[in-house]
């Protein structure tokens, strides 16, 4: 950080007094500025405003980057770059491990090129949580925690072993041991600051995470998004983020919700009015008396959706709400006390008993609370609501349309038909189109919030006291985001009944959410499988993509946790709730949804009740303290990680091969081939590696010459560290559409110079060995979804030299760029199909050979070996990006730059 006597805005540098005499320490003062425009900018951009002043350096951040952000209203139109510099890293296991592998690899880069490789270390804060590894392997038993985490060790513990060298050998990091929660949950309940007191210099908390859902910490009021791993790297090691000053859409919030409406309700209705908005790379900052309504972990749950529609952050600025939420989670009244004085020093607070200034937004949005419906999305996207009132009626329509986003192309005739079958051999069960077979209280978005939790409880209570019980074969399960809500959920005495309708509790990780729902029971694979049932889950989740939940689930349905209890009695998603009972209570009488629907209020006692600061403060005081497993695990001390040639979870990284001081400059690409020919919507998913490993894959083959058993093969996400396995994974899903295969589905393409079909990874090999370049070629939004560092490295081992798209997702073309692939976009109007591109042409895409004849934004023109030729633009958008890209990549850039300071 640079120190206050060197900085620019030294003047007002400032301290903030304790109400009792002495100070809590020094600040940076925006009303020191006297600047009126301050005062109309939203309280999300002044926190981007005091990092850049406290940041000032002249170089890295410069008193031009501070007057833009000064001068939002009229430079945010102008898509003008700014320099960010976060307070804090947020990692979770399955994108943490590769930042670990990269940063040790790094060191091993700096003692080769003669320098000191301790620089290699984090200069902020950096907490990683261990989360994304749990599987519901074991469910519906009172022994499936301890169970599914002796499995999760048993798969993992290298991985672990090497997660818990990192936070020895490199300082400033965290590790929260597996079984804790959820990163998320964690970062809101427990790691965040909200102000940080920095040996006495006092600033906001900000973060970026190497999670899309690093956002739910905005419902706190603290600044935070997702980064690839790549961004993550380089903010740990002290460089600043190159970002695009945001527009920022007021949302107005007034009213209050209606009974019986739940916060997932709540977001899900404004993830539909913000898609339909258009907010990609803009931050949203919710205002209005309403806001003032709707708790904070309500608030939470609609900041965790932000990747859900679209925007960078769902801000809502602190507040006396969130000043009683730390208090609640077992923060200190001193810390508090030093959080509000601060705030309120900077003008960050809210205080909506005052009357508010107008602050200026680029365009606004309203809307009632008492306008919110139940709801549910699904059965593709997280965005296609379906009132519950229309469940019914929707789920016939997506029958019958063609297979899309909303349509499975059921024939009317096999519509109706019931699938009989043996549960286990034994019991005899039946399945139809939209049985529900997975029903899972999962995923950050919902489990930390109490009122749907506790409301999920008096469902299954209600249910239960009516004789109603889940049918054995739908898959149910509870993976809470921290050891608090078990506390609360036992202390209300309401999980006996969870338990009794099969929702025990199976860990505290991710599960469903992130496609570690585990396996079926056989029977009911075969089942679905066999006769082609379109089955359906129901989670509470925030990511519904298909493929991703299981893949077996056809349909995939967004609910509240207290819908999903519903949903699991019902059996089916083929229902009416309002007209059609959901079961038959012991004494033999129809029962409705609404005779098991809890009111607000009984959901309101229930948490007032129940839901205790030290509840919070015993949980996170045992956090650190990992568990015994955890604390067995030997790993060595040294500072360089002696990389297992025979490991095939962890494995050095070829990116630093050859490397020397000088950077080797910009590549254009000469007579490539195309290696995929994509449309529209392809997410990360599609691209990089994530769930289970197919055993007709290549990642398997690698595995099996390796000697591991396809029992042993774990997850794609467990083995990120190797990659080896990662690049063999990359564009592997089931379900991509390459046009190249003229309509068939699955991870192959057409090897243009043979016409032979191969898998993805050797038909990239073999162009290689061959020496020859490749591309790819996409439609809208490439790259949507989870930022995923290896939907950038992955290509970057095939050998895909640039992607020609019409638009990209903001965080994967930045990680595009950041793993040296060039990312260009057809010019408005334009894609492969009107231009009559096949995908069999040759591509050559000149570029200058010195870096200084590029600019962000240049329009270049594309050439092909039938003598069409099209312009697209480099969407290289920032100078550092064309720096990185000279570098051979981000990676490669920081390690010149550390090296030549020595």
């Amino acid at each position: 950080m640079v120190s206050a006597s060197e900085n620019a805005f030294k003047g007002i540098f400032t301290s903030l007094p304790k109400p009792g005499g002495g100070e809590f320490g020094k600040f940076y003062s925006l009303p020191a500025l006297n600047d009126p425009r301050i005062d109309k900018l939203p309280y999300s951009i002044r926190i981007l405003l005091e990092s850049a002043i406290r940041n000032c350096d002249g170089f890295q951040v410069t008193k031009a980057d501070v007057e833009k952000i000064i001068d939002w209203e009229k430079t945010s139109p102008n898509q003008v770059e700014i320099p960010f510099k976060p307070a804090r890293v947020l990692l979770q296991d399955f994108t943490g491990v590769p930042v670990v592998v990269d940063l040790a690899c790094m060191r091993n880069a700096m003692n080769k090129l003669g320098g000191d490789s301790d620089k290699i270390n984090p200069l902020v804060p950096v907490d990683l949580v261990i989360d994304h590894s749990v599987q519901v392997d074991i469910a519906r038993t009172e022994n499936a925690v301890h169970e599914n985490q002796k499995l999760e060790f048993e798969r993992n513990k290298e991985r672990f072993a090497f997660l818990k060298w990192g936070s020895n050998a490199f300082q400033n990091m965290l590790v929260v041991p597996p079984g804790s929660g959820i990163v998320h949950q964690v970062n809101l309940e427990y790691l965040a600051r909200v102000v940080f007191n920095n040996e006495g210099l006092l600033y906001p908390d900000s973060v970026v995470g190497t999670d899309s859902h690093t956002t739910m910490i905005d419902g706190l009021g603290v600044a935070g998004w997702g980064v690839g791993g790549i961004e993550a790297e380089a903010a740990m090691l002290g460089q600043p983020m190159s970002m695009v000053l945001p527009g920022v859409v007021g949302f107005k919030l007034s009213g209050k919700l209606l009974d019986g409406v739940t916060a997932t309700d709540l977001v899900l209705t404004v993830t539909q009015i913000l898609r339909k908005h258009g907010v990609v790379g803009k931050f949203v900052e919710f205002y209005g008396a309403g806001v003032g309504e709707i708790s904070l972990a309500d608030r939470a749950t609609i900041a965790n959706m932000s990747p859900e529609y679209g925007a960078t952050m769902g801000f809502f600025p602190v507040d006396k709400v969130t000043l009683q939420y730390l208090k609640l989670t077992g923060r200190s009244d001193e810390t508090v006390s030093m959080i509000e004085a601060y705030l309120r020093a900077n003008n960050m607070f809210v205080d909506y008993s005052e009357p508010q200034q107008e602050r200026v937004y680029s365009s606004y949005l309203h809307l009632d609370l008492g306008d919110v419906v139940p709801c549910v999305s699904g059965p593709k996207r997280p965005h296609d609501r379906v009132p519950l009132k229309d469940m019914k009626d929707d789920w016939h329509s997506c029958l019958d349309s063609k297979v899309g986003f909303k349509g499975f192309a059921v024939p009317k005739e096999t519509q109706e038909k019931v699938v009989k079958f043996l549960f286990k051999g034994e019991e005899p069960a039946e399945l139809k189109h939209g049985s529900v077979v997975i029903a899972a209280i999962t995923s950050c978005t919902n489990t930390s919030n109490p009122s749907v939790m506790l409301g999920a409880g008096l469902v299954a209570k209600k249910a239960c006291e009516l004789g109603l019980k889940v049918k054995p074969w739908v898959k149910t399960s509870l993976a809470p985001g921290s050891g608090v809500a078990t506390k609360y959920l036992q202390e209300s005495g309401l999980q006996k009944y969870l338990n009794e309708q099969g929702f025990n509790i199976v860990g505290y990780g991710c599960t469903t959410c992130i496609g570690n729902s585990g396996d079926l029971e056989k029977t009911v694979g075969d089942a679905i499988t066999e006769n082609d049932i379109v089955a359906a889950a129901v989670l509470s989740g925030n990511r519904n993509f298909e493929g991703r939940v299981h893949p077996l689930t056809r349909a995939n349905y967004l609910a509240s946790p207290p819908l999903v209890v519903a949903y699991a009695i019902a059996g089916t998603v083929n229902i009416d709730f309002d007209k059609e009972p959901i079961g038959v209570s012991k004494d033999g009488k129809d029962v409705y949804f609404r005779d098991i629907w809890p009111s607000n209020e009984e959901v309101a006692e229930v948490v007032q009740n129940n839901v205790l600061p030290e509840m919070f403060k015993s949980t996170y005081k045992a956090i650190t303290t990992g568990n015994p497993v955890w604390n067995e695990l030997a790993v060595a001390a040294e500072k360089l990680y002696s990389w297992d040639p025979t490991s095939t979870y962890i494995h050095e990284p070829p990116y630093f091969e050859g490397m020397t001081m000088d950077p080797p400059g910009p590549h254009g690409v000469k007579d490539a081939y195309c290696l995929l020919n994509f449309g529209n919507s392809i997410t990360t998913d599609h691209i990089s590696p994530a769930g289970s490993i197919n055993r007709d894959s290549p990642a398997a083959k690698y595995l099996m010459e390796r000697g591991v058993d396809s029992r042993q093969f774990n997850s794609y996400g467990s083995r990120r560290g190797n990659d080896e396995i990662m690049a063999r994974g990359t564009f592997a899903n089931i379900r991509i559409l390459n046009k190249l295969l003229n309509g068939e589905v699955g991870p192959k393409t057409i090897h243009i110079p043979s016409g032979e079909k191969l898998t993805v990874f050797d038909a990239a090999m073999k162009y290689k060995s061959a020496g020859q370049d490749t591309i790819i070629l996409a439609g809208d939004e490439y790259g949507s979804g989870s930022s995923r560092d290896w939907a950038a490295k992955g290509p970057m081992l095939l050998g895909v030299k640039a992607v020609i798209a019409k638009s990209f997702e903001r965080i994967h073309r930045s990680n595009l760029v950041g793993m040296g692939i060039v990312p260009l976009c057809f010019k408005s109007g334009e894609d492969a199909d009107t231009l009559g591109l096949t995908g069999h042409e040759r591509y050559t895409i000149d570029l200058p050979s010195s870096v200084s004849d590029l600019r962000p934004g240049q329009d270049i023109t594309v050439k092909t070996d039938t003598g069409k030729q099209f312009t697209c633009t480099v969407r290289f958008d920032t100078e550092v990006e064309l720096a990185y890209f000279n570098h051979g990549g981000i990676l490669q850039y920081v390690i010149r730059q550390l090296a030549a300071k020595q």
